[in-house]
């Protein structure tokens, strides 16, 4: 990858609904060098998938936490393996630090929330956890 494949993300990142062909005036380059490249990177799996981004409100989940997740001894992969499973993990990281591994949940309800932390909780291997509720995003 070089620097006009680092620019060329960019710009897929801020919007990738740009078309190929404003893509590659904005490049300066021709439009089948930038399909080429797409491909490539596609191909590579340095690009593997394209989204939507809504803003908070307008998605069903609305009720929004990060979960710190401290794990037992070598059961990382076990818990890693149960929290794919469950629908309420939207994505998962794994950290240094305090916790091993860092979960967003999310919820329909503060009741359906309650539950989503009781699963989660109950999976073996965790050994501590810290939820914060997130109130309001001022940068997406």
């Amino acid at each position: 990858m070089n620097d006009t494949d680092r620019q060329l993300l960019v710009l897929l990142r801020d919007d990738a609904r740009l078309s190929v062909t404003a893509l590659a005036r904005k490049l300066r380059l021709s439009r089948a060098t930038v399909q080429n490249r797409i491909a490539r990177l596609e191909e590579s799996g340095i690009i593997v998938g394209y989204t939507v981004r809504l803003k908070p409100e307008a998605e069903a989940h609305r009720i929004r936490a990060w979960m710190g997740i401290a794990v037992d001894g070598n059961k990382a992969a076990a818990v890693m393996q149960a929290l794919r499973g469950d629908p309420n993990v939207q994505t998962l990281h794994s950290t240094n630090g305090r916790w091993d591994i860092l979960a967003e949940l999310r919820a329909d309800s503060l009741e359906q929330f309650d539950r989503v932390l009781g699963r989660v909780r109950l999976i073996p291997g965790i050994a501590a956890s810290e939820t914060s509720i997130l109130l309001s995003t001022l940068k997406a």
